[in-house]
């Protein structure tokens, strides 16, 4: 049925559990990781550190026998307080530590798989510390309606030989994940966002929104795992 409303429309693009990480993975094999400032846990790590995060994630993920994890949407963050990518403003409010996306773990060269039938917008290799790092961004019309999807976090080999505009089936292989050397120091993970408009950003988009912009960024991008249905 159609809808204006585009998180409605999203929920109804899709019907089972979509992958966008590792085509061998399967819905029972991940779990969801809290990232959030509000958990103990995190207070322990050098905030600084991608691999004591990696380490944090390898030992959830073995506590409970799951190969992948994911999680984040709407998630206040204070790993955000270690880039000035994000903090550049004395006011809290105006500093971007809140994630709009949905984060998916996984060993460094998963493949990273199109969410849905597509072509490629654009892409760029994001290279400040603590940002993107290689960047996908996929544009979809459904149902007389124009949409984009994300891919950040990727391996900087991902992104040799793409050609804007070029053809994506669903479930194809579009990249891998990076590791911290490339993907912006993280653990690594995909990015995975959705964008009903993408206010005239090209490789690029926001993933991460201050308090003051939040609601903008949350019903222009809304909850991904609306569509992955993890």
């Amino acid at each position: 049925m159609k809808t204006d409303n585009f998180a409605e429309f999203v929920t109804g693009l899709t019907s089972e559990y979509t992958p966008v990480v590792g085509a061998d993975l399967k819905h029972e094999d991940f779990a969801a990781v809290d990232l959030s400032e509000s958990n103990p846990e995190l207070m322990k790590l050098e905030i600084l550190s991608s691999e004591a995060f990696s380490i944090f994630l390898h030992n959830s993920l073995r506590k409970a026998g799951k190969k992948a994890a994911f999680g984040g949407y709407n998630e206040v963050r204070n790993l955000y307080k270690r880039s000035r990518l994000f903090n550049i403003n004395v006011d809290e409010f105006l500093n971007r530590n809140i994630h709009i996306g949905l984060d998916i773990w996984a060993a460094e060269g998963t493949d990273v798989l199109a969410a849905l039938e597509g072509e490629i917008h654009s892409f760029q290799d994001n290279s400040n510390f603590g940002d993107y790092g290689p960047t996908i961004i996929l544009e979809h019309e459904k149902e007389g309606r124009t949409f984009y999807t994300l891919y950040g976090h990727l391996s900087r080999k991902s992104l040799v030989g793409l050609t804007k505009g070029e053809k994506v089936q669903k479930s194809s292989k579009i990249g891998e994940l990076g590791d911290s050397s490339e993907n912006g120091d993280y653990a690594p993970h995909l990015h995975f966002q959705i964008m009903e408009n993408l206010m005239g950003n090209i490789g690029d988009f926001p993933g991460v929104s201050s308090k003051k912009e939040l609601e903008i960024y949350l019903q222009n991008c809304p909850d991904p795992n609306l569509l992955l249905k993890i």
